[in-house]
């Protein structure tokens, strides 16, 4: 009887030894939420082999969606990244925390000219990630883009081949800027125009998408559409009979930046992660990969020629003096997305 509770003594030993050790393997998971096509997937495995973590990646389409998804509290993230005005209203709401530098050492290669916004003012929550503006991604076969104007996403003889984004603020920019007037409105009014202008539009429109029109404007599917400027890098580098217009009306400038959210139960491997994501090597795989303007200083130095040379990536100045950026139109934020839910009615 004694050697039997030995024995029995002895595999409840082993078996506690054998918990402790898978409790003690056991993963960090780092829950990420992003753009949908915005990152060089292979740095996650990267990340995770390098760090012993699991990394849990989801997307989102336009930055409201993200708002929704983070608001309700349904899912819990790490890290998010997306615009700048929709970080201005999570820092407001207290949904974000600041981030300990100390553990972000590649912060020191994001460049002065991407710090200090309004969004973030003493760039204490979030590191600038690409920045890049909207414009017209046109056939230069069938598209006369020497107006240089919004106008033509109106050019009746584009009927059924226009496309424009399923995002309010991006839509109601354009219509904006053509009457003359800031993205940023909370004139009644002026939106009011904006919405008729965009009502009158919508028969001529095929679509509206927030990700796939690169790909059907590599397929001449369609004549022309609104794009961010990385989704135009990509297309044109598929087939040389597309270019790029920022019309002379003026645009959106918009910066996408890196934040962790303010109920993380993983801030510090957060941290690390951006701080990965800032190296220069991880940059340059990133731009590969998603044809954005970079935030970086050094990546900059080893972008091919190519590229540079291409205004949808390094964004000639002009144009930048005549854009605006985005702002959190707080409790206005109901203008928009009424007017927008009417014009979808349509």
């Amino acid at each position: 009887m004694k050697r039997k509770l030995i024995v029995l003594t002895f595999v409840l030993i082993l078996i506690l030894i054998a918990a402790s050790g898978c409790q003690a393997e056991q993963k960090q998971t780092l829950s990420i939420l992003n753009y949908d096509i915005y990152m060089d997937k292979s740095l996650l495995a990267e990340f995770e082999k390098a760090n012993n973590v699991t990394i849990k990646y989801d997307t989102y389409s336009t930055p409201e969606e993200m708002y929704i998804k983070v608001k309700s509290g349904a899912s819990k993230y790490d890290l998010i990244i997306s615009g700048e005005y929709m970080i201005e209203r999570m820092i407001r709401e207290n949904l974000v925390n600041k981030l300990n530098f100390d553990n972000i050492p590649n912060y020191k290669y994001i460049g002065d000219d991407f710090k200090n916004h309004v969004y973030d003012p003493n760039n204490e929550y979030s590191v600038p990630y690409f920045w890049g503006t909207l414009g017209i991604l046109y056939n230069k076969k069938t598209v006369d883009a020497s107006s240089d104007s919004w106008a033509m996403l109106w050019d009746e003889n584009h009927a059924q081949r226009i496309i424009m984004m399923d995002s309010q603020r991006d839509a109601f920019a354009v219509a904006l800027k053509l009457l003359g007037y800031s993205l940023n409105t909370v004139d009644e009014k002026e939106l009011d125009e904006a919405k008729d202008l965009l009502v009158k539009q919508r028969p001529l429109v095929m679509a509206y998408i927030t990700d796939g029109a690169p790909d059907i404007m590599i397929n001449e599917e369609a004549d022309m559409a609104l794009v961010w400027s990385g989704e135009a890098v990509s297309a044109m580098a598929e087939n040389e009979n597309l270019d790029f217009v920022i019309p002379k009306e003026g645009s959106n400038i918009w910066i996408d930046a890196m934040v962790v959210p303010s109920n993380t139960e993983n801030q510090e491997l957060a941290e690390k992660f951006i701080n990965f994501l800032c190296s220069t090597e991880a940059t340059l795989r990133n731009i590969n990969e998603v044809w954005y303007s970079t935030v970086h200083t050094e990546a900059i130095k080893q972008v091919d020629e190519e590229l540079l040379n291409n205004p949808a990536f390094n964004i000639p100045e002009e144009d930048i003096q005549n854009m605006e950026m985005f702002r959190d139109p707080k409790e206005f934020i109901s203008l928009y997305t009424e007017r927008w839910t009417e014009l979808m009615a349509q």
